[in-house]
């Protein structure tokens, strides 16, 4: 999208014209407010009325910060010599910026990972042996990958697994679907620390608490945030709980996506402070 195009696509949001949005623009960047614009120039928008008005702020300040940080994601990967055709045609057809950053995941510069660590150990090796023949006995297969950093068996499999995790978390069409099942299945879990029921007796309410985590209204949420931070609750995003293990679409999800197993992915993660 280019910044001309952000006024039709608003427009169409908003149920406006082009030419009602563009002028509303014009007054926003010289400064007017949204209560301003709405009580003193109608005639110049063509009556925007005040919830218009504040969607299209929010929504022009959104979409520009897009266009920006799509301008400098191509500017990366170019200086990089990494863009092709088809990864130019995906980040142009990036229309939040949650998928933007999915797309750049691979070619942001990045510390050394884990994954890193495993392939300069030549592990790469072993994952791929692994997924060649999943008949065959891992742990035989790591003994024939051992190196200074990897010394066993154990420590050769983890390398592996590290390898397969970044695989997973840098593809950007599994993100997408992810995100999406964890909209719709994801909870917010909260629990009680043991032994600290009667000094956080005031978030009791939360000793055994889970819900949608997409319907937490902002004042539950506050709470349970501050009852983790006084060390009162654990809190934990929990996706697909109670599926069996292998089983939970969030698993069968990464097994499609690289058509590589389920190691990658969990049904539950810790969420913040968990």
């Amino acid at each position: 999208m280019s910044l001309t195009q952000i006024p039709r696509l608003i427009a169409t949001e908003i149920g406006a014209t082009p030419a009602q949005v563009s002028a509303a623009v014009e007054l926003l960047d010289g400064g007017a407010t949204v209560p301003f614009i709405a009580r003193y120039r109608k005639e110049v928008t063509g009556g925007l009325d005040d919830t218009q008005l504040r969607k299209l702020e929010e929504r022009l300040g959104y979409l520009r910060e897009l266009e920006a940080r799509r301008a400098a994601i191509l500017s990366s990967i170019t200086e990089q010599g990494k863009l092709t055709d088809a990864l130019a045609k995906s980040i142009a057809g990036a229309v939040t910026k949650a998928e933007l950053e999915d797309i750049y995941l691979p070619y942001k510069p990045k510390r050394r990972t884990k994954a890193m660590i495993a392939r300069e150990a030549g592990l790469q090796g072993l994952y791929d042996a692994i997924l060649a023949d999943r008949s065959a006995d891992p742990l035989a297969l790591a003994g024939g990958f051992l190196s200074e950093g990897f010394p066993d068996a154990k420590a050769a499999l983890e390398g592996a697994r590290d390898i397969l995790a970044e695989g997973l978390a840098e593809d950007a069409s599994l993100l997408g679907r992810l995100r999406d099942h964890m909209r719709k299945a994801g909870k917010l879990a909260a629990k009680v620390v043991a032994g600290k029921e009667a000094a956080g007796s005031k978030f009791s309410d939360y000793f055994a608490h889970t819900e949608d985590f997409t319907r937490v209204p902002s004042h539950r949420a506050l709470a349970m945030f501050r009852g983790r931070n006084e060390e009162v609750l654990t809190l934990d995003l929990e996706v697909d709980a109670d599926a069996p293990r292998g089983e939970s679409p969030a698993e069968r999800a990464c097994g499609r996506g690289k058509a590589r197993g389920t190691s990658g992915c969990a049904r539950r993660r810790p969420g913040p402070g968990g």
